[in-house]
């Protein structure tokens, strides 16, 4: 989790409880790996086209500057790290920053890790290519300064990820009383159904920030497969909202030619 304005102390308390087990794909992050490789295509996709990548190369996002925002113990930012971008994570918790440190240096990648807010960087005056703000605005109670600070971080048309969960009954049926109470894939209490944002209100608040929402999908999960897989109708639980920051420039060479 990231510490800002929007943040609390019971949000930061929950994470850091986790902290030691973040790496453990059996302990409370369970259907946090579960979801990682789908998130992961999704979004590496994603940044491969907007910046003309080609992913079967060594080190694709080679040049790019990437902030995990949330980052926990790393689960994103080390495969970005091992495609070539430079990574910046940040987070509230000083154990998940810990184990997220600890568990780079093993595998040899290097990450900038911080135990610091989004708000801190932006008023650093650090500009990134991409933002990735994963299972983390249900954890803020007002999202609208948490999305704000994000895009403040971007350079112009650099891209804000979000991923999180939509406010319907079946997201209430899986994540809280699935996950939580039957699997108890995750502790008890670790979701608030009543954060969750629907894809619209995402979509305003990322506009109030200054922000141009421009796609959104779906993440489903098949349990026949075991697997999560995109879907362009399918939002109803687990989605994705991608958000670029305008680039006024490179809009007015269009318009003037």
């Amino acid at each position: 989790m990231s510490r800002d304005s929007a943040a609390d102390s019971a949000e930061i308390a929950k994470f850091e409880a986790m902290a030691a087990d973040w790496w453990d794909p059996h302990g409370p992050a369970r259907p946090l790996h579960m979801l990682n490789p789908c998130r992961l295509g999704y979004i590496t996709e994603q940044i491969a086209a907007e910046f003309d990548r080609d992913l079967t190369a060594a080190q694709p996002f080679a040049g790019l500057r990437i902030c995990d925002a949330g980052c926990g113990g790393g689960l994103l930012s080390e495969p970005m790290a091992r495609l070539g971008a430079a990574v910046t994570g940040v987070d509230a918790g000083d154990g998940s920053i810990a184990v997220a440190r600890e568990h780079a240096a093993r595998a040899g990648l290097e990450i900038d890790y911080r135990v610091a807010t989004v708000e801190a960087l932006a008023a650093e005056g650090a500009r990134f290519d991409a933002v990735l703000a994963s299972e983390i605005i249900e954890h803020v109670p007002d999202p609208g300064p948490f999305l704000a600070a994000c895009g403040a971080l971007l350079r112009p048309g650099g891209l804000l990820f979000c991923t999180t969960l939509n406010r319907t009954a079946r997201s209430y049926a899986a994540a809280i009383i699935g996950a939580e109470r039957l699997l108890r894939w995750l502790p008890r209490g670790t979701h608030d159904w009543n954060r969750f944002l629907t894809p619209d209100e995402l979509a305003g608040l990322m506009r109030a920030g200054g922000l141009e929402p421009v796609d959104r999908k779906g993440f489903v999960l098949h349990p026949l497969h075991g697997e999560w897989r995109v879907s362009a109708r399918d939002l109803a639980v687990n989605y994705a909202m991608l958000a670029r920051r305008p680039d006024h420039a490179r809009s007015t060479a269009r318009d003037d030619g």
